[in-house]
């Protein structure tokens, strides 16, 4: 693939990824945990605002995860856009547009205000998520790739820690106040001008070993976007309803939450940089699987059992460790599988299938939550991590044929 003067090619070495280029990618992939991590202390106080709106237990929630119903209907048509018209002019489009709606929320006086500005945050996360993880497939090499998409992992959950912690610092003088965040997508705007040129595609790039005629093993792909949904579907257990556990347990400071949902990202960006790569050379493609669900069924399990703000930090800091580790695994292994044609609309594939989770968590957990209790729904998660690791082993055992192993092997 050819790149214009600005950008790396294909075969540079890994030292000669600009730094300023790879920086900017970086905060970039944070704004999408920002998204949702900066205002979750808050819910517990907006759902206090608003106690006279039938159902705002349901409704509260949804202010953390309507963005996601945005981005998963959005994302795909996010990557047909990257595929077709360029990536930067949508990420331009898109990083500024979520600024101010991210900021707009400063300004709403009703739950109805409120709930729009999200759909249009939800949109733009949906453009500058695709156009990043398309981005990152066509400035880095396989190689890097797996290099690069470790250390991203890494960067979402640190900034995940200091999202969370200064939302949660920010709720305790107001419930508004962490909505003030979303100004800092601002300041990337020249960077993206500055030092993310558009690359530019063509046919000549070798298709990945997985690829035939131009197109993944779609069975194969299909697998890995179910099991990045449930993995999301379960992950949003922490931020929509770990703040109300710890209130019911007597921790109910809304920086209290951001601490304990931080730890969760702490040790996820530690996973990321450390234990991720450890485990994909020794453990093969679908050992990580089985790894990163049992690592966060044993989490899930910990924090259904705890009665103590610390028994919580340190359950998150264990579901942390094996999200850090699976998280990125998935983007890249996704990424292995598209020709630059159709890096875009796998990108948005992938985001779809993440937020598609992350949506319909509240409408699965809280009905659970509301009947058998806080307790028994991250009780209930575990389980279903749990079964997760033992089809991964399931699949590793059968052998698939080898277009699939680039998934599963």
């Amino acid at each position: 693939m050819i790149l214009n003067s600005a950008a790396p090619t294909r075969e540079v070495a890994e030292s000669a990824i600009p730094v300023p280029m790879r920086f900017t990618l970086l905060c970039l992939a944070a704004l999408t945990i920002m998204s949702g991590a900066t205002i979750a202390p808050s819910l517990p106080a907006l759902e206090a605002h608003f106690a006279q709106h039938e159902d705002i237990a349901l409704l509260s929630r949804l202010i953390l995860s309507l963005p996601a119903l945005m981005i998963a209907l959005f994302a795909p048509i996010a990557g047909f856009i990257s595929d077709r018209y360029g990536r930067r002019k949508l990420l331009l489009l898109a990083v500024t547009v979520y600024a101010l709606a991210g900021i707009s929320a400063l300004l709403q006086e009703s739950l109805v205000g409120l709930l729009a500005s999200r759909i249009l945050l939800g949109i733009a996360v949906a453009g500058t998520m695709t156009s990043v993880t398309a981005l990152v497939g066509d400035y880095f090499s396989p190689i890097q790739r797996q290099t690069y998409m470790s250390q991203q992992g890494a960067f979402i959950s640190l900034g995940g820690v200091v999202f969370l912690l200064t939302g949660g610092l920010l709720a305790d003088l107001h419930w508004r106040a962490p909505f003030a965040i979303y100004a800092v997508a601002l300041l990337l705007i020249p960077a993206v001008l500055r030092f993310l040129p558009e690359p530019k595609r063509n046919s000549i790039e070798p298709l990945p070993n997985n690829v035939t005629n131009g197109n993944p093993d779609w069975p194969a792909f299909a697998l890995l976007l179910g099991a990045a949904l449930l993995n999301s579907l379960i992950f949003f257990l922490i931020p929509t309803q770990l703040p109300f556990l710890l209130k019911e347990i007597g921790a109910d400071t809304p920086s209290l939450a951001g601490i304990a949902i931080a730890a969760s990202n702490l040790m996820g960006a530690l996973a990321s940089l450390v234990f991720y790569p450890l485990a994909r050379n020794y453990l093969g493609k679908s050992g990580v699987f089985v790894l990163g669900f049992t690592v966060m069924a044993c989490g899930m399990g910990l924090i259904a059992e705890a009665d103590s703000f610390n028994a919580i930090i340190m359950a998150t800091a264990i579901y942390g460790c094996g999200m850090g580790t699976l998280i990125p695994h998935i983007f890249a292994t996704g990424l292995e599988s598209a020709t630059p044609n159709i890096r875009g609309r796998i990108s948005g594939a992938l985001a779809a299938s993440v937020f598609i989770g992350q949506f319909i968590s509240p409408f699965i957990s809280q009905p659970w939550i509301e009947r058998f209790g806080l307790a028994s729904g991250f009780s209930a998660a575990s389980t279903t991590l749990l079964l997760l690791a033992s089809l991964a082993l399931l699949l590793h055992w059968l052998k698939p044929k080898p277009s699939a192993k680039m998934f599963l092997q």
